[in-house]
């Protein structure tokens, strides 16, 4: 069987664990999928090597990591390298592609910037409420198309955005951004079904986080009851 995507090489390859991001909180393996001369470098987060969370008690961080990336494709943010859930070495959990980052680029100078894909990363980041934007977490590549990762504490029903990309706050959305979040409120409704991996809770506050960035037309703005930037920044 000849696999022609990287989704079915991702999903039906063989998976082997290689290594370990030991600074990770939770088991976050690297590895490489392979079917007969096709490879792939991936991380692999089994749901097994989750730490608890106080403030996340329900579902799974894989599953939040997996309904992350199901918006950002489905939305035509593209900011999400592609994600799965499958079972592997040590259980079921979230596999991602691997994301190699163009190294010439100074993140510590880059986040901060004015480069339109950090702008839709801010409202990405703002529709799945990601308490955790580090500096870490963005992958420009040397293609120029930036990538997010790490999304596993996100979508809480609780408002908790914690971001270093702040630099539009207050700024007026543009007529194409309100157009784009009109079109997700209505493909959430009709054509997204994240019931599998999100509480109707979660699921809720979703649609009324999109919908409050609708009513109040601008980029979202820190909470003052909540730090508004993840610690450590980067």
């Amino acid at each position: 069987m000849v696999i022609d995507d990287k989704s079915a090489l991702l999903t039906r390859g063989d998976l082997v664990v290689t290594g370990r991001l030991v600074d990770a909180s939770n088991a976050t393996l690297f590895g490489v999928v392979t079917h007969g001369e096709e490879s792939m470098n991936c991380i692999y987060k089994p749901i097994a090597g989750e730490r608890p969370l106080w403030d996340f008690p329900d579902g799974a961080l894989a599953h939040r990591e997996y309904a992350a990336y199901l918006l950002s494709d489905r939305l035509g943010f593209n900011l999400v390298p592609l994600t799965i859930l499958r079972d592997g070495p040590y259980g079921i959990g979230m596999v991602q592609e691997w994301i190699d980052i163009d190294e010439s680029i100074d993140l510590s100078l880059f986040f901060s910037s004015n480069d339109p894909s950090l702008r839709s990363m801010a409202i990405f980041d703002a529709i799945i409420n990601n308490t955790d934007r580090k500096i870490g977490h963005l992958l420009p590549t040397a293609s120029g198309h930036l990538y997010g990762c790490d999304h596993g504490v996100t979508f809480h029903a609780q408002d908790k955005l914690r971001t270093v990309l702040w630099q539009w706050s207050g700024d007026a959305l543009s007529d194409d951004e309100l157009s784009m979040l009109r079109g997700a409120l209505v493909k959430l409704d009709e054509e997204i079904d994240l019931s599998l991996y999100l509480t109707h809770a979660e699921r809720e506050a979703l649609l009324m986080r999109v919908q409050r960035l609708i009513t109040t037309a601008v980029m979202p703005v820190p909470n003052p009851d909540w730090p508004a930037v993840p610690w450590p920044a980067f």
